[in-house]
């Protein structure tokens, strides 16, 4: 176990974060996140780098700011009931100082892990391969079960594998994970798991105290379709309703990395997610993973996963395409939540919905080797990424910003290509310059 002499020890080590880059900005918080303080934190308790920063990513996207559904904090989500009282043991830090600074919630979540791995018996060989972290990685998920924990982990080593880029960025790297016990667990989806109502969906039903059994639309009719953000992980928010204490649940939960679902409840059954009887009663509630206080989690594939089902349901139901019918929680009378928060792009969702999308596409040719990726649509909005020379990119819209002259000429014409992505046209090779025919205008 972590001790009084690992925590008061010298850092001797010198941790290079080789997989780490600092990336220029982000989220406004976050965007003060320095490398050093993951480093340091790896330093002191002989964890990786970037499995650390991998960690932060998947649960709050590096944002300090994220408080989770039951009140878990910062960039590590530092549990209430678990990793925080655990760290603030092992770190003899206050509680408090470890929700509200960032450096001291990274040092948490990094004493934990490696608490974690003390009891796997992992010796300093082993705490120094990346693979042999899966473990720890797995327990840090909690008391979710084999499943779900298992879910956790390959999100974890799966960011590590594709590479991110955020406030800072992780470069795509193989990885070969040691599941140990996991490994004779069935992988997410793999299995005879799938959902009878929506068949893209994995089917992991919420604890029976969690919902209520129906036989909707016979016992009554499904009027509405309830959009949600889940405040904590896909993995958390799947095992929160499946805990009989939690007295919650949606039919449906979107992952943000890749639009991935799973189906909690059927469409039959009445789920608890709008915090009104009658509203349950007639609705499908569907969340969304990610925290309403950064839009970097409402990806494009979430939003077209989403939209896809919302758009089934409402040729199922009868329900009308429209804002009357496809709400936000904070929209249910008597609700005391505001997601899905100001940074849902209802337009866009609903264009998604009503079958009225036009995309086009564009090669990125740069002579620096990488574009900057704007949060809007010109060279005064805060750079949010990059994207490398070659990359092949989906044109969602256009708009008109600021002037730019780049490999393509000059031209005041910006393409957005994710939500609050955006990169000048003079940078894209597409099927002709500037505004292209049939992609819509933001």
């Amino acid at each position: 176990m972590v001790g009084r002499a690992l925590l008061g020890r010298a850092v001797v080590a010198v941790v290079t974060a080789a997989a780490v880059t600092f990336a220029l900005s982000g989220p406004a918080d976050a965007a003060r996140l320095a490398r050093s303080d993951f480093a340091a934190a790896a330093a002191r308790y002989d964890v990786p780098p970037d499995l650390l920063v991998s960690l932060g990513w998947t649960q709050s996207r590096l944002d300090q700011r994220a408080v989770g559904r039951d009140g878990d904090c910062g960039i590590m989500q530092l549990s209430t009931t678990r990793t925080l009282p655990a760290a603030a043991t092992l770190t003899r830090m206050a509680r408090a100082d470890l929700c509200s600074d960032a450096a001291a919630n990274i040092a948490g979540a990094a004493a934990v892990l490696r608490a974690y791995a003390d009891e796997e018996g992992l010796d300093a060989t082993g705490r120094a391969d990346l693979n042999r972290w899966y473990g720890p990685i797995a327990s840090f998920a909690g008391p979710v079960g084999d499943q779900i924990a298992r879910l956790f982990a390959d999100t974890v080593y799966d960011q590590l594998a594709d590479g991110f880029d955020g406030p800072l960025r992780v470069e795509a790297r193989p990885v070969a994970p040691d599941r140990g016990r996991y490994a004779d667990v069935p992988a997410w989806g793999t299995v005879d798991d799938r959902s009878a109502d929506h068949p893209p969906a994995v089917w992991a039903p919420a604890h029976k105290d969690n919902f209520e059994v129906a036989n909707r639309e016979k016992s009554g009719p499904i009027d509405f379709v309830v959009i949600h953000v889940t405040q904590g992980s896909y993995a958390g928010s799947i095992a929160w309703f499946q805990n009989p204490k939690s007295e919650v649940s949606a039919h449906y939960t979107f992952r943000s990395v890749d639009g991935a679902v799973t189906q909690s409840v059927r469409e039959k059954d009445i789920g608890w997610h709008a915090a009104n009887k009658d509203y349950n009663a007639r609705s499908i509630g569907i969340e969304h993973e990610g925290f309403i206080e950064n839009p970097a989690w409402f990806t494009d594939a979430m939003y077209r996963s989403s939209a896809a089902l919302t758009r089934i349901l409402t040729r199922k139901y009868g329900i009308p395409r429209d804002r009357k019918h496809i709400i936000g929680h904070g929209e249910v009378p008597t609700a005391d939540h505001t997601d899905p928060g100001p940074y849902w792009n209802w337009t866009y969702y609903l264009e998604l919905v009503n079958g009225n999308f036009l995309k086009g596409t564009g090669t990125v040719e740069t002579p620096t080797g990488r574009l900057n990726v704007r949060s809007g649509p010109g060279t005064g909005y805060s750079t949010v990424g990059s994207v490398a020379n070659g990359t092949k990119a989906t044109i969602f819209c256009q708009r008109a910003g600021s002037k730019v002259t780049g490999t393509f000429g000059t031209s005041t014409v910006w393409n957005r290509i994710g939500m609050n992505r955006w990169v000048s046209a003079t940078y894209l090779r597409t099927s002709q310059p500037g505004f292209i025919p049939r992609v819509p205008h933001c």
